[in-house]
């Protein structure tokens, strides 16, 4: 189809919708040709570059990424163009996809032109990697509700509870925030996540976007019976090459009060969710506000052993940090007992110790980790920032090539279960 209509010189041009993309940069991460870019207000495709490989489709949260417009081939949108939009140009009418230009109609691509393009997918296609994660929720999951809130229909919380959750008195400061929803139906599962839209406008004078936050609450509310979640939120105050930044919605959430209102769409996410069989075991690698589908999961874990309703697997967790202080629930984590969760800390900035980073644990940890890479019931859950995505990956592969498996044949069976999902930013 798609050969087909470039022959005839129009391209069916991949876009992102700005109305509904929460600017969650799942897209520009998944993407294994690099074709997704952004500046501080939209992400957008490069067309010359964009294989249509649809590796970006399932894991967009909102479905802004699965966009499309058919162009002159001569005549795609630019980037320049797409950074602009406030939303998606209207669909062409046929008559301006006709092919004659200037009295001649659009040559049609040579067929060494179409080989090099399908040569160009093939070897983009060879060079995906397992360690990407699975698009597909754990067979035993919870069935997730989505999108059920967009912008232009946001549903109203009110502020329960804010409290930071990391040691007063220091720089980097990370709010738990409690959201309460009346009598808004608002169901969220372990994994899933929501986005505030900020009040007031932009330099440019246009309203706020929407920011992303995984939700850090069990299914059944951060109180028991409630229809609220909590939120793990750092404030940002710098970006991560340490220049002043204030972040938008980040300090708009750590400076509400209680009983203020916010605005909410959501929930997004379909497969970073828990498996709910029995004796299926969870292991979790987090970094930061990372922690917060960590949280909610283990919560889950927790109610339900203490209700007793539940056989439930090893739960083992992987938490960097970098410094005890900036670690969050760092406290209400030392109290849950060892039998139920094996949580292994790792911090990159103390004081005259040598810096220690989750992967790092993990190849101590490495018998641990591949008896569980070999049980069908085990389930790897990695967030945090892009950045430790590459060091866990590496991390596993060692611990699976020094247990004599093969990593790429593991995490492609891995992948292809849902029982490895990555959630990086």
């Amino acid at each position: 189809m798609t050969a087909a209509l470039v022959a005839q010189g129009i391209l069916n041009q991949h876009l992102i919708d700005p109305e509904i993309c929460i600017r969650c940069n799942t897209c520009e991460a998944t993407c294994p040709v690099g074709a997704i870019t952004h500046d501080d207000r939209n992400y957008v495709v490069r067309s010359e570059q964009c294989n249509g490989c649809m590796d970006c489709i399932s894991p967009c949260p909102t479905g802004a990424i699965d966009s499309w417009r058919k162009v002159p081939l001569a005549r795609a949108y630019p980037i320049a163009e797409q950074l602009l939009w406030d939303e998606l140009p209207a669909e062409l009418a046929p008559e301006a996809l006709a092919p004659a230009q200037d009295g001649h109609e659009a040559q049609a691509p040579q067929d060494e032109d179409l080989s090099q393009a399908q040569a160009v997918i093939a070897a983009a296609a060879a060079t995906r990697s397992p360690s990407r994660g699975a698009t597909v929720p754990p067979w035993s999951a919870a069935h997730p509700y989505t999108n059920l809130y967009g912008p232009r229909n946001p549903a109203t919380a009110t502020v329960v509870g804010n409290l930071n959750c990391t040691e007063a008195g220091f720089d980097s400061e990370t709010h738990h925030i409690v959201l309460d929803f009346g009598s808004q139906p608002f169901p969220v599962l372990e994994g899933q996540s929501i986005a505030i839209i900020a009040p007031g406008t932009d330099a440019q004078g246009r309203p706020h976007v929407a920011r992303q936050y995984s939700v850090a609450s069990a299914r059944n509310g951060e109180r028991p019976g409630y229809n609220n979640l909590a939120l793990t939120v750092k404030r940002v105050t710098q970006d991560h090459q340490g220049r002043p930044v204030r972040g938008v919605a980040s300090n708009y959430l750590c400076d509400t009060a209680i009983g203020d209102k916010v605005q909410v769409i959501g929930p997004f996410g379909h497969s970073f969710l828990m498996p709910n069989h029995p004796q299926s075991h969870i292991v979790m690698i987090c970094t930061g506000t990372g922690s917060a589908p960590m949280r909610a999961m283990t919560e889950w874990r927790r109610r339900q052993r203490k209700n007793g309703a539940f056989e439930g697997g090893r739960l083992m967790l992987f938490f960097g940090a970098r410094t005890p202080q900036e670690l969050p629930y760092f406290g209400p984590l030392q109290s849950l007992p060892r039998d139920f969760i094996d949580h292994n800390l790792a911090f990159s900035r103390v004081s005259g110790q040598p810096r220690r980073y989750v992967q790092d644990l993990m190849r101590e940890r490495a018998a641990d980790l591949a008896a569980l890479l070999r049980d069908d019931n085990a389930h790897f859950y990695v967030c945090g920032l892009h950045s430790m995505e590459e060091g866990v990956a590496l991390a596993l592969r060692d611990v699976a090539q020094q247990a004599g498996l093969d990593w790429e044949q593991v995490g492609a069976r891995l992948q292809r279960e849902g029982r490895l999902h990555i959630e990086t930013y």
